[in-house]
């Protein structure tokens, strides 16, 4: 069995939802007001910076033994150290993110909780602010495989490559096979996985671009995303332009009726709403329009010039 360590990111995420699973964990009571709970981006199968790397399978071990172990520092073991604590995990995927050793790329994100003391201002206040960002794991397996020849590195009676060399056009790395224990994970500065950490804060008035992009992810969701907000951008100006029609048309059916009303009431309506307005009103225009055109062809001593005389322009 082989201990060993990899690092990871974590994020402040909203508690909502998320409550009951914390307290069914600790058996406690606790309330929204009193815990602090965020998303730590804990490890995934790329190969990291110790040309090692986890598989899909390896990750959702990995994601069962990492339920109710505790978040410390530097992987010091000491109690006075423990801050926070896993409460649930899952396999997150990575679209058109492919791994070194061919799988499609997914991480394993495990969401956290730590109490709001005085003591953990200081804490919160950093991961919120990114200071406190990156994570390490220390897990046991049982075997560390060879990419090339498939079997246990160390055992050089089967095993003859090195890490990082280069057969054929194949660079030797290792799989960090069959998870048999997770022990904690810990804040710390310089973690093996470069991806691994702390996921950046959860922060509620955030645009969606800017929570993406905080993700530190690149992938297709970005002309995915420039293509929705063009079509965002036209229907707000569709619907601009259907307020305006549907205040016009107000004005002429209500002429008592203000233009900052017509337009105050417009705002609040959405696409349907406005149509359905927009034909009453055209309705209740029906026999008044078209105006019939108001011209004097007589002449000036004509029968009723006099009488015509205020609709000539």
């Amino acid at each position: 069995m082989e201990t060993v360590r990899k690092q990871a990111q974590a994020q402040a995420d909203p508690a909502q939802g998320e409550l009951a699973a914390i307290n069914a964990l600790g058996g406690t009571s606790l309330t929204a007001e009193e815990i602090y709970p965020f998303a730590v981006r804990l490890c995934d199968n790329q190969t990291d910076r110790d040309l090692e790397y986890f598989t899909r399978k390896d990750l959702e071990v990995l994601g069962e033994l990492f339920v109710g172990k505790t978040g410390i520092f530097d992987h010091s073991w000491s109690a006075k150290d423990q801050r926070a604590r896993i409460y649930r995990t899952e396999i997150v995927e990575e679209p058109g993110v492919v791994t070194e050793a061919g799988e499609p790329g997914c991480y394993l994100k495990g969401y956290a909780y730590m109490l709001r003391t005085e003591e953990n201002e200081g804490l919160i206040a950093e991961i919120e602010g990114g200071i406190k960002k990156e994570v390490s794991v220390s897990c046991a397996v049982r075997r560390q495989v060879c990419s090339i020849c498939g079997n246990d590195i160390h055992d050089r009676g089967l095993c003859s490559h090195g890490k990082g060399q280069v057969y054929g056009e194949r660079r030797c790395i290792v799989r960090l096979a069959e998870p048999t224990d997770a022990f904690e994970w810990s804040f710390v500065a310089v973690p093996a996985q470069p991806k691994a950490g702390v996921v950046k804060g959860f922060r509620p008035e955030a645009t969606l671009r800017q929570a993406l992009e905080e993700l530190g992810r690149e992938g297709p969701w970005q002309k995915e995303l420039d293509r929705l907000e063009q079509e965002a951008a036209a229907g707000r100006r569709h619907l601009a332009s259907l307020r305006r029609e549907t205040v016009r048309l107000g004005l002429l059916a209500e002429p008592e009726l203000r233009g900052e009303t017509l337009t105050g009431i417009a705002e609040k309506l959405d696409e349907e709403e406005l149509e359905a307005l927009k034909g009453c009103y055209a309705r209740r225009l029906e026999g008044k329009l078209p105006l019939p055109v108001q011209l004097h062809y007589g002449g000036d001593n004509g029968e009723g010039a006099e009488d015509d005389r205020s609709f000539v322009i």
